[in-house]
């Protein structure tokens, strides 16, 4: 059940940017195909820390490049 919550609260902080993750989207690049500057990408990320009380290591963020990529390092 505390999955459902977790995946609950990233689905909304993604509908907040406007994001999908349905389909082939959720493993859309930011950068080339949703467009997303590197600064809208470091607030979404900050964001989903903020909503689920949880932070990412630096290191791994830097490479995050879909927002698949960012929903496993959030639940692991």
């Amino acid at each position: 059940m505390k999955n459902y919550s977790t995946l609950k609260k990233i689905s909304q902080v993604f509908s907040q940017y406007g994001i999908v993750l349905t389909g082939k989207k959720k493993f859309a690049s930011f950068e080339s195909d949703l467009h997303m500057d590197k600064i809208f990408v470091n607030g979404l990320i900050y964001d989903l820390e903020y909503a689920l009380h949880k932070e990412l290591e630096e290191e791994k963020v830097a490479g995050v490049q879909a927002p698949a990529h960012v929903i496993e390092l959030l639940m692991s």
